[in-house]
């Protein structure tokens, strides 16, 4: 009986010994609470390397499936435009139309005297001036024009341009006209120029008036648009049309058209 205590002792000895090799952390731990599966297909990790990223669930993937394409780049809707002065009145004008003359430009006099006669419509101001002959401008002459087209608000002048003078000249020639011109306004002091276009939306707060190369006109007896057409054939600046007030801008800036 003794013997047979002892055996069984022995066995159990041996025993607890395998078991200490196999688990020897001794844990309790249930494999599956440790990260592993229990789908035999799923291959376990090696000691010390890093476990694979976790697959997509399918709910994941159908929804990705699922979301719209997204549109070309033709049929995604259009940045805003930046709003500037310029864009302004143009929606309020019709826009600027392309720098290019309506037909082939006129035959110019180049050699004949160019005079200009002139009424103020601010001041009911007159003259007549010769202001180029013989190939030049007269500076007496100029001197005259630049008064005369003076900021009446303020009696402020400026050095106008004479290439304006040219311009003005052609058209009148163009439509055949021979009588006085009405100056509405010319210079603009950049003071009277910003009250100006404080009340008035068809006032450029940039205008080429403060520049001294720009008059709105008007020839009485002669339609506007003859008027405008005939600053348009010379491509030689910048032509307003304000049919409503009866008077054609003229400017030497850049070619353009409102």
């Amino acid at each position: 009986m003794r013997l047979y205590v002892m055996s069984v002792a022995a066995l159990l000895a041996i025993a607890g010994t395998a078991a200490a090799q196999t688990n020897p952390a001794r844990s309790v731990t249930p494999e599956v609470l440790r990260g592993t599966t229990a789908d035999p297909a799923t291959k376990k990790t090696p000691p010390g390397a890093k476990a694979p990223a976790p697959a997509k669930s399918t709910a994941v993937q159908k929804t990705a499936a699922a979301a719209p394409a997204a549109k070309p780049a033709a049929q995604q809707r259009p940045a805003a435009q930046r709003t500037t002065p310029q864009t302004l009145r143009a929606a309020r004008y019709g826009g600027f139309a392309p720098a290019q003359p309506p037909g082939p430009p006129p035959p110019l006099d180049t050699t004949s005297p160019r005079s200009l006669s002139l009424i103020n419509f601010n001041t009911q101001e007159t003259l007549t001036v010769t202001f180029w002959s013989n190939g030049a401008y007269h500076r007496d002459a100029l001197n005259q024009l630049n008064h005369f087209l003076r900021d009446t608000r303020d009696n402020a002048e400026t050095e106008m341009d004479p290439l304006l003078f040219d311009v003005l000249w052609h058209t009148t020639r163009i439509v055949g006209y021979g009588g006085s011109i009405e100056v509405l306004s010319a210079f603009r002091s950049p003071t009277s120029n910003a009250w100006l276009a404080s009340v008035s939306r068809g006032v450029a707060r940039d205008s080429q008036h403060m520049n001294g190369n720009a008059m709105d006109i008007r020839f009485p007896g002669v339609a506007v648009y003859q008027i405008r057409q005939a600053g348009r054939a010379l491509n030689m600046g910048g032509v307003g049309f304000y049919p409503r007030s009866g008077f054609v801008h003229l400017d030497t800036g850049p070619v353009r058209y409102w």
